[in-house]
């Protein structure tokens, strides 16, 4: 039997373009509490789709809800005091 493991670059090269940069991986970590805290939301919702939500049900889903409005405040806080790379000096 021949195994053509050796002419998989022939097949598919592999190209540097494919992982992601550090800015964007830099990106992706000052996004994370708010990637996290909309998951949590998720999550919430995906417990009451089937039954009648209960008075924890609603507690997780404000409690829930209020995380990801910190989460984008604290984002946007922290992007509005960046300096722009557009400034004329």
């Amino acid at each position: 039997m021949k195994s053509i493991a050796a002419l998989q670059n022939l097949v598919t090269p592999w190209s540097d373009g494919l992982e992601p940069s550090d800015a964007e991986l830099d990106a992706i970590e000052q996004e994370m509490p708010l990637i996290l805290a909309e998951r949590d939301l998720l999550d919430a919702q995906i417990m009451t789709l089937d039954r009648m939500p209960t008075e924890v049900d609603e507690q997780r889903l404000r409690r829930a809800c209020r995380q990801v409005l910190a989460a984008r405040t604290a984002l946007e806080n922290r992007a509005a005091h960046l300096p722009s790379s557009g400034d004329a000096a």
